[in-house]
């Protein structure tokens, strides 16, 4: 046995980590203990400035003892310049222990701001070398974004950084998001050259990797870059109804300024584009002759304006979905060109690639923005297969595709210019956009999938039919106060309480009512329970 190693075993091995470690607890909590107990007696001495560097050197997460450091520093006044650098010296210890430490990093940003004489050369090395060890740490990214702006280097320059980063890792998301920042500083107007030369580099991209996500985010932000909208619309009835964001609407009736008090379509609503307010009796005595209506909104400063027909009780003044561009920007020659060749670009790649989601959605895009009515076939036959092969998502495609659908009809009735709104059979999933639907009489969303009427359906102020059956409903909080509402029709959905029906005791003039298929028709006594609910109702189909 002379001359051998005596191997330890794994039992007494365990034992002296152990006792390793609650040694340097000890240690830890006792310069903890003794930091704490400087502070609160407001001492800012070089001790407590070496007993938080012992801590934070193992911890750089401790936010208490940088602050505390803080406190110190600013209490030093002779030497700062050295005693700062010595300080960014030691925050490159504690960032080798943790790159991403939030402490650290705010701490040398707040230290080098206030440094006399502040060397960003070397900061922005040391942002270089941190971004080759990982370069997506949003830490490293933010800070040097912080020394760029300080040191005023040049925006084509930093553009230059983003080129070489990306050309060496196309998968590096923060360069190309920080590429997105660069260019609208550097060239504002987006100019046809450019886009091309980005177009060419994102390609270059996402050819080489189709499944990589970071040059089709880019991708899709380029894309959009440069279509802007403006979104106005309104509604005014006898009972007033206007589009806005907030309350802060005042009503002028033939010149004269009115006392109403606005509300929402629902009580949940806080903010809504839709506020509704009721005429005093007797405001308009007179309806053998024109009266002209204005809607003030005050936070905005602007108004718009409608006017009450001779022997009319009602009017309406709106902006349609299509004058507004609301789904889609008019697009000029150039941009439609280039939109054009880069949806053949990604058909290109789709022949290579048929099941790459990215490049799927892409093409729905950009099929939205060209002719969403033209490419309607197409687009529903992409998303089915795009919820076959992402089906952990298909749930957002089917929400998705639904918006899409819905904007669709809408464009569909406002070119027809009718007041019937027809989405049956589509597999909706959500129901959107119904601002738009303010002057619809009659709705039909049957043989869908829709699981509730949500709140905002109350925006259907004109809704006289709603037609609904053969969904998965059971919510019908959007049924709320629909003074016009007659007829409903829920055939074979998912009701099972007398409660789920509670929404449509506020509308008084329903007529027509077919639960048929539904579990709340199982209910004893449910007739007379809905007789006494609902008691303008004349026809109960259970």
């Amino acid at each position: 046995q002379h001359g051998r190693v005596k191997i330890k075993s794994t039992a007494q091995q365990e034992e002296e980590k152990r006792k390793e470690r609650e040694k340097k607890l000890k240690i830890y909590i006792a310069a903890r203990d003794a930091c704490f107990s400087k502070r609160k007696e407001g001492i800012c001495d070089d001790e407590a400035l070496q007993l938080t560097q012992q801590l934070l050197s193992s911890n750089p997460d401790f936010a208490t003892l940088w602050n505390y450091r803080r406190e110190i520093l600013m209490h030093l006044e002779d030497e700062v310049q050295k005693i700062y650098e010595a300080e960014l010296s030691f925050l490159e210890s504690c960032l080798k222990v943790n790159p991403k430490s939030y402490g650290s990093w705010h701490h040398r940003g707040w230290v080098s701001a206030r440094l006399p004489q502040p060397d960003w050369a070397r900061e922005l090395s040391l942002c270089d070398r941190c971004l080759s060890l990982d370069d997506r740490n949003f830490h490293c990214w933010d800070y040097r974004r912080m020394v760029v702006k300080m040191s005023g280097v040049p925006v084509d320059q930093e553009l230059g950084f983003t080129d070489h980063l990306i050309g060496s890792n196309f998968s590096n998301y923060s360069s190309w998001h920080y590429r997105s920042t660069l260019l609208p500083l550097l060239h504002p107007e987006s100019p046809e050259p450019l886009c091309l030369s980005e177009y060419e580099l994102v390609q270059n991209a996402f050819f080489t990797d189709p499944n990589d996500q970071s040059a089709w985010f880019y991708y899709r932000w380029l894309l959009g870059r440069g279509i802007t909208k403006l979104v106005t619309c309104g509604a005014l009835f006898l009972s007033l109804v206007f589009q806005a964001q907030s309350v802060g609407l005042l009503l002028v009736l033939d010149g004269q300024p009115q006392r109403v008090e606005w509300r929402s379509v629902h009580p949940r609503f806080k903010h809504s584009p839709v506020w509704i307010c009721d005429l005093p009796p007797g405001t308009i005595s007179d309806i053998t002759n024109e009266h002209n209506l204005t809607v003030h909104w005050t936070e905005k400063h602007t108004h718009r304006d409608c006017a009450l027909y001779t022997g009319r009780t009602e009017s309406y003044c709106r902006d349609s979905a299509t004058d507004q561009e609301l789904f889609r920007s008019e697009l000029s020659v150039e941009k439609t060109s280039v939109l054009q060749s880069e949806l053949q670009s990604c058909n290109q790649l789709q022949e290579l690639e048929p099941l790459n989601k990215w490049c799927l959605l892409t093409i729905i895009l950009l099929m939205r923005a060209l002719d969403p009515l033209g490419y309607e076939k197409e687009t529903l036959a992409h998303f089915q297969t795009l919820k076959e092969v992402d089906s952990m998502r298909s749930a957002y495609y089917s929400d998705l595709c639904s918006k899409f659908m819905i904007e669709n009809t809408i464009l569909k009735m406002e070119y027809a210019e009718v007041r019937v709104f027809s989405i049956s059979d589509k597999n909706l999933t959500t129901l959107c956009h119904l601002d738009q639907l303010l002057l619809v009489t009659h709705i039909n969303l049957s043989s869908n999938q829709l699981q509730r009427l949500p709140p905002q359906f109350a925006m259907l102020q004109c809704l006289e039919v709603l037609e609904a059956d053969n969904n998965n409903i059971e919510n019908l909080e959007g049924l709320f106060c629909l003074s016009k509402l007659e007829e409903i029709n829920l055939k074979n959905n998912n009701i099972s309480t007398l409660a789920d029906l509670q929404p449509l005791a506020s509308c008084p003039k329903i007529k027509r009512l077919d639960l048929r298929g539904n579990p709340v028709t199982q209910m004893a006594k449910i007739e007379a329970e809905l007789a006494e609910l609902l008691p303008s109702v004349t026809d109960i189909l259970l």
